[in-house]
């Protein structure tokens, strides 16, 4: 049985969804964009393809080319993954109050802290940086560095790890799934095996998880002072910051989930020979 490769589903603080007709309120439309989420999509959009492009080579080598990258393009639409997105935090943050949000997120601190989010992540999706970035995490573990400890704070107050950790779980029986559905086996695929496989991958994933997010944050934050991360955090604890983190990340599992099992289901054609 193939290893299943990690999804990135690794989302930043930030199931099913609740339909909503209308579109987002003003005050979410004002988070929304204060926390540049159409850019985070981009980027996430970015790292999707690039692992759908490493899929394809341990999956089906040298069968994919330009049918593959198609397929991927649209699975991976930005302005669908948007539309998902927005239809899910309409519903989860409803009644919230958002405004204590807005505030924070439109403020110098604030809008520093998102755009050094969105430009380590653009980085990340360089390799050689990616390499840098853990090389520079274990240099601060050996030193003992204390941002490390505002870190760690910072993702316990998020609950980081654990749901990023069940955000991939989630995503890799989804993806899973979809190739049983699309009999890229040539076997019956029972659920009972399709989960004991995918828990099989669990401490992987939580190692790789934890690994990524605190080399990932230290870069993110490091011109960032002590002050403006501490306030970070201190919003993070609140009512408002942990219906936001909750939020964001049921809606991101809604979509992963989705766009894993579409290509689980996109795969299975590939490596079956199948054409498209």
């Amino acid at each position: 049985m193939r290893r299943l490769i990690i999804l990135p589903v690794l989302i930043l603080l930030f199931a099913l969804p609740v339909p909503v007709r209308a579109g987002p309120s003003a005050p979410l439309e004002a988070l929304l964009s204060a926390l540049a989420l159409d850019d985070l999509v981009a980027v996430m959009r970015e790292e999707g393809m690039s692992h759908a492009d490493e899929l394809a080579t341990e999956m089906f080598p040298g069968r994919g080319g330009a049918r593959w990258a198609a397929e991927v393009r649209r699975i991976y639409d930005g302005g669908r993954m948007s539309r998902e997105l927005r239809d899910s935090l309409s519903g989860s943050l409803a009644e919230a109050d958002l405004e204590p949000l807005v505030a924070f997120f439109t403020s110098g601190d604030g809008a520093r802290i998102v755009s050094l989010e969105l430009s380590a992540r653009r980085a990340l999706l360089d390799e050689a940086v990616k390499s840098g970035s853990r090389e520079r995490l274990e240099e601060m573990r050996a030193d003992d560095d204390p941002r490390l400890d505002l870190i760690g704070r910072f993702i316990e107050a998020n609950d980081l790890i654990e749901a990023n950790v069940a955000g991939a779980l989630n995503a890799n029986y989804a993806f899973y799934s979809g190739l049983a559905d699309g009999r890229a086996f040539d076997f019956d695929l029972g659920e009972e095996q399709m989960l004991a496989d995918v828990w099989g991958q669990e401490q992987e994933i939580r190692d790789e998880t934890r690994d990524w997010i605190f080399s990932y944050l230290a870069m993110a934050y490091a011109p960032l002072s002590d002050t403006a991360l501490e306030a970070y955090v201190a919003i993070s604890e609140t009512r408002e910051g942990a219906a936001l983190n909750a939020a964001l990340f049921k809606a991101f599992d809604i979509s992963f989930t989705r766009i894993s099992r579409e290509l689980g289901l996109a795969a299975a054609g590939f490596i079956a020979g199948q054409d498209l």
